[in-house]
Formats: structure tokens, sequence, C-alpha cells
């Protein structure tokens, strides 16, 4: 039987009363979903930390000590990147944890990272690969076929590993694959990323841009391990800018649309809907109510999917959404053909010959 006691956490007014198994069990559902210092701090910030009993306190705390660690390393791994970059000429624009951390976004406090993602445009692949390689950086092994498929078909570099501080960088020249249902002309993009004020060489997204990527991300990933996690950043982007700006919810949609991720969003939205209570405010109505809808059973796939990748969790509807979800996600992500050849040859690299699927497209 499912038990998800973290996702109901994020919409309930007051703090659980769990037993110490139920802590037990919560904690751990946290740490597989990257969600320990993000819970830790929902506690703090409510004044609830205190009220919870001392073993599940010290481990929340604990997670709280070594997200601010994080942080920490991800500034230094910005300042390393850009002594890499120096002589690189156009504009580096940040993507996600990356982003929060250098614009000091809400989503930063209490998460765990684990890429390092940043955007150039296409023209500039070839000099930031030189460049990055020259400063440490190198890709993870992989077989011909994956490294011709990220060059040739996604819309990132194959990953890049640190040889003294194994840390992983990402490097994107726009925000979905070019062969995607929802592929993204970057220009638009760019020009209107930006800049981080105290890091000259770096700029963020604007914030539209910034929650439809966050939004693109959760929605065309087909295995969502840490999809919770991804759709509370998105969340806290929403409160934050809209809190900063009256018009930002009409001119949200009106970028939506205008890359072709209104779809996307409205899936986000309909599951923030249900797990935060955000949702857009009435004025906002008629705005939003030109974009597309994407079919209910994305939702109830999705409700499930968000579930934390636990054994607690897990039964076979869930298994058998997470397998549909797989499929529908890379049925957005490729046309047709390329997608029965991409998934027949991942199925004969797993499961005949068991090669190491991490990082694996």
């Amino acid at each position: 039987m499912s038990a998800d006691l973290l996702t109901p956490l994020w919409r309930a007014g007051e703090q659980p009363t769990l037993t110490l198994p139920q802590w037990a069990l919560l904690l751990s559902q946290a740490r597989q979903a990257r969600l320990l210092g993000r819970l830790a701090t929902r506690l703090q910030d409510r004044g609830e930390l205190d009220a919870v009993p001392e073993a599940p306190r010290r481990y929340l705390e604990g997670a709280l000590a070594a997200a601010e660690r994080q942080r920490n390393l991800v500034r230094w791994e910005l300042d390393r990147l850009r002594v890499a970059l120096t002589e690189l000429e156009g504009p580096v624009v940040l993507l996600k944890g990356a982003a929060y951390v250098a614009a000091g976004l809400p989503p930063a406090r209490g998460r765990q990272f684990g890429d390092l993602d940043f955007m150039v445009p296409k023209a500039q692949l070839g000099p930031v690969e030189g460049h990055l390689m020259a400063g440490g950086w190198t890709h993870q092994s992989l077989d011909p076929y994956d490294d011709r498929y990220y060059r040739r078909w996604m819309h990132e570099l194959p990953p890049f590993k640190h040889v003294w501080r194994h840390t992983w960088l990402d490097v994107h020249h726009t925000i979905t694959p070019p062969t995607s249902r929802h592929a993204v002309d970057a220009a638009p993009l760019f020009a209107d990323a930006v800049p981080v004020p105290g890091l000259p060489r770096f700029a963020v997204l604007a914030p539209a841009d910034m929650v439809l990527h966050c939004a693109a991300h959760v929605m065309l990933d087909g295995e969502l391990p840490h999809g919770l996690r991804d759709l509370l950043d998105l969340d806290d982007l929403l409160r934050h800018f809209a809190a900063a700006d009256a018009g930002f919810w009409p001119a949200l949609a009106a970028r939506a649309r205008a890359l072709g991720l209104d779809p996307l969003l409205m899936l986000a939205l309909r599951q923030l809907a249900r797990i935060t209570g955000t949702v857009a405010p009435p004025a906002a109505a008629p705005a939003f109510a030109t974009l597309g809808h994407p079919p209910g059973h994305a939702d109830r796939l999705l409700a499930r999917v968000l579930r934390p990748v636990h054994p607690s969790c897990d039964d076979a509807a869930t298994r058998l959404a997470r397998r549909l979800w797989y499929l529908r996600a890379h049925g957005l992500r490729m046309p047709p053909l390329l997608l029965a050849g991409h998934l027949g040859r991942k199925l004969v690299a797993r499961w005949l010959f068991r090669l190491p699927s991490r990082r694996i497209p």
C-alpha cells in the first residue's frame, strides 16, 4: 500500500502529527526526492522545526547545514567556470539551480544540487568545450551512439565532469530538445536574459522564461526522479515573481504562447494547484483561457509519477504510470522514427548487455 507522506506536506496548514516511525519514513522519502533541506527550511520558516522530535530534528538540522555547504560549493564552481570562460565571447546564461544561487532566488534555500547548468549560443559550443577541457572538465565516457545522439539531437552537449573536483556541468544551447514538439528558438531567451549583479560574466533567464524552462524540464523528463523538487522550485518562482510584478501572470501566459510551451506550463500549473494550492489570480484568467490544455490523463499519470521514488510509494499502478510517462515524455521529445530507433537501442544496451544507464539520455 502506498504511504506518500511527503507530497501532502506542501499544502498542509499545520505541522503533521507523526510518530517516530512515520518521521523516519518521511525523512527517507524526502532524502530520495532531494527535499530534505527544503523540508527543513519549510519547517524552520513556519516556526515548527523546534517542535519536531529530537532525532528527526537533528537530522533536519544537518540537512540545513549540508544545503548551505552545497550553496557555497556552487558559488565556488561558478567562480571556476568564470575563470575557464574568461576568453569566451558572447553570453553565458545560468540555468536551474546555478541560476537560483547566483540570483539569490527562493528555490536556492535548502536545495540539493546535482549538476551546474548553463546555456550559450549554439555557435559557441565548440569554443566552450575547448575552454572547459582546458579548465579540467572532461566528458563522461560514452559510447559513440550516445555521444552522437547528444550532439546531433539534444539541446546540450554530453555532460562534463571535473577531473579533480568531480563536479558535473551541463552545457545547453536551448531549453528543450530541437527534435521535440516544443522546440524553442533560443534567440529570444538570450535577448531577454538578465545580467547577474556582482557576476558580470553571467546572466539568468528573464522571469517568465525561467518559469517556462522549469515547467518544460519537469514535463519533458521521462523519469522524473526529482520531479517533486523541480515542481516546488516552480512554485517558489511563481510566488516570487508574481509578488514583485503585478503583470507577471499575463506576461507569463503570453510568453508561453509565443514559445510554444503553453501545454507544458498548463500541465505544471494543474499539478501545482493540486499539491500546493498555487493558482493564477482571477484577473489573469482571460490570458490563460486561450492556452493549450493537455489531456486529463496526463494529470492522472503525473500525480503518481511525482510520488517519491521510494519502496513505500511503489505499487503496481505507480510502476505502470512511470513506464507510461517515460514513453509519453520521449514521444514529446522525438519524432516517431527517431524515437523507435533510440528506444530500441536503449533496450538492447540495458537489458541484453546490462550497460550502465547513468546519465544516458
